[in-house]
């Protein structure tokens, strides 16, 4: 989205994703552009009312939050306001508010008086009294308190966390990606709902240091033993990652010249693991060197660039990435990839960093499309070991990770009633998007398909469709089967072949009808493309070919498929 003033309209790219998301009965799967292997568990009205555009969240955009908070460790309680600035896209008087049990909403004012509303579970339906027009702005204000819902797991299983330090001193957090920003506080909780801007007024008791998103403008002392520490976000921000982050912590930084001037590096860490700190976060550098090269520029200059020592693993929290990997190398020490090149870096700092472009920067409408997040995130992990080690050892990375691909069930959800696809999402999305390297082979124009995703899309809300279509375009390639193969069904397609003297035959056996992507291939030394589809080919073989042994043949291991040499016919 554009960063505009509050009162601003909301950008082409939001009205067509609020187009597409009302286009069509909310829970029906499938439909245009979901999964066609849908999903079998039943939705509900709750999954409608928090995962579609419905009539009551269609005719109004956020422009600006300011929000304010009162966070109590003693008894686990927060008490505050959200003042929400919209412009109404069409005609409306009821707004679609949520906030999630159970926190209890006081009152809700606007245009100087109390405005009456109603609830169904987490979502809240405000009557202003009156029908806006088209283009007319307006502001209401949500007055709340209670005791939010405790992360069990988190951050998968999310809300507010509530921990001490090594000296028993408070150690607080939130973590809410999936469960909803208004486990926490009142906001119209779709990711299509990114405002312009937001101030983030956040109050603990001393000796706490609240960290935010953004840009700290103020910190106000009370007078009563609290203080209030004031954020701006100067761009456009997704619900899930605002956060709360509130320990004693100490702080230290340091500027960065990057691609489009100078960049401030902040890191807030508890005071413990200071020294620790500032050893592991050296990967910073290094880590956005690279991210700018295949990215373009890191996308939210104006609000810095953050890490923050959380008491979770980790969370893409825009401008204030949420750090608890131990600093340590590996995923809690551990090389996801089982290559060894997963040990050579921290994977919390350099995954949720990278979704600062994908993701923050890059934000799908709807969670089903949810891959464009995690899975451009995971190649981010394969591009970064490219950038340290080299090429291979990128590759070595992207396919040791196969052995975590469950191919369960499809990569992209069912629309409309917040629903995630099958968890592959992140390194099925990763392989696919290396697969497509190969395809596109011509890694200069690779790159710019990369750095033209964040450029062309820069702080919009998009569709899978859409990036898909992008990809394609971009690199002239007819990518529609490799998609929907990889995307919209569990399995991966097979290059079936047999070998009769010098004469390969081979085909491809995938879901997608006429799946016909082409694919390189290795006999002896010798490399070369054939051009597979569902129907069997036949080729010479050139170069030695061992009298047609599997070693003097192979396909070659960047495409992420299953190989299976059948008898000759």
């Amino acid at each position: 989205m554009s960063r505009l003033k509050p009162t601003s309209l909301a950008p082409a790219a939001v009205l067509a994703a609020v187009a597409l998301l009302t286009a069509v009965s909310p829970g029906a799967a499938p439909w245009l552009g979901a999964p066609l292997e849908a999903q079998t568990r039943a939705f509900t009205r709750a999954d409608t009312l928090r995962g579609s555009i419905g009539p009551e969240r269609a005719w109004w955009t956020v422009g600006f939050y300011d929000l304010h908070v009162a966070v109590n460790p003693a008894d686990s309680t927060i008490a505050g306001s959200n003042r929400i600035v919209f412009t109404a896209m069409a005609a409306g008087d009821v707004m679609q508010i949520d906030l999630q049990e159970p926190l209890r909403i006081d009152s809700v004012t606007g245009g100087g008086r109390a405005l009456e509303f109603t609830r169904e579970g987490a979502a809240h339906f405000v009557s202003l009294g009156s029908s806006m027009a088209e283009g007319e702005t307006g502001e209401v204000t949500v007055f709340y308190r209670g005791t939010p819902v405790v992360a069990v797991n988190p951050p998968w299983d999310g809300g507010f966390i509530w921990r001490e330090d090594t000296a028993g001193r408070p150690w607080i957090a939130t973590a809410n990606q999936g469960l909803g920003a208004s486990v926490w506080w009142p906001t119209k909780d779709h990711q299509t709902a990114e405002p312009d801007s937001m101030r983030i007024a956040i109050t603990v008791p001393e000796p706490l240091t609240n960290v935010s998103n953004g840009r700290l403008r103020e910190v106000k002392d009370n007078g009563d033993g609290t203080r209030t520490w004031i954020w701006f976000v100067s761009n456009p921000i997704n619900n899930y990652n605002v956060s709360v982050n509130a320990a004693v912590y100490a702080h230290f930084g340091e500027g960065y010249k990057g691609l489009d001037g100078p960049l401030d590096l902040d890191f807030w860490v508890l005071e413990a693991d200071l020294v620790r700190a500032h050893r592991q976060f050296i990967q910073v550098r290094p880590m956005l060197a690279c991210f700018e090269d295949w990215f373009g520029p890191y996308p939210f200059y104006e609000d810095g660039f953050k890490l923050v020592h959380t008491p979770h693993l980790g969370m893409e929290h825009q401008s204030a990435v949420a750090y608890g990997n131990g600093f340590q190398n590996g995923y809690r020490g551990r090389d996801l990839s089982n290559t060894g090149w997963g040990l050579l870096w921290d994977f919390i700092i350099i995954h949720e960093a990278g979704h600062e472009w994908f993701g923050n920067n890059i934000t799908t409408a709807d969670v089903a499309d949810m891959w464009v997040h995690e899975g451009f995130t995971n190649y981010s992990e394969n591009l970064y070991t490219e950038c340290i080690y080299g090429k291979e050892a990128g590759a070595e990375y992207v396919r040791g990770t196969r052995g975590l691909i469950q191919n369960d069930r499809p990569v992209i959800g069912v629309y409309g009633v917040q629903s995630e696809g099958s968890s592959d999402m992140y390194y099925k999305g990763g392989n696919l998007l290396h697969t497509i390297r190969q395809l596109v082979d011509d890694d200069a124009l690779w790159k710019e398909i990369l750095r033209g995703l964040n450029r062309d899309f820069r702080h919009q809300v998009v569709t899978s469709a859409q990036v898909e279509a992008y990809v394609a375009e971009k690199s002239g390639k007819d990518l529609e089967r490799v998609f929907d193969q990889y995307l919209r069904h569990a399995g991966i397609p097979t290059f079936q072949y047999s070998l009769d003297g010098d004469v390969i035959r081979y085909r491809w056996v995938a879901d997608v009808d006429g799946f016909d992507m082409p694919i390189r291939v290795w006999t002896g030394d010798t490399a070369r493309w054939l051009d597979p589809s569902t129907e069997w080919q036949e080729a010479p073989v050139t170069g030695p070919s061992n009298g047609g042994d599997e070693a003097g043949f192979k396909v070659d291991p960047n495409f992420y498929v299953e190989v299976l040499r059948v008898d000759s016919r």
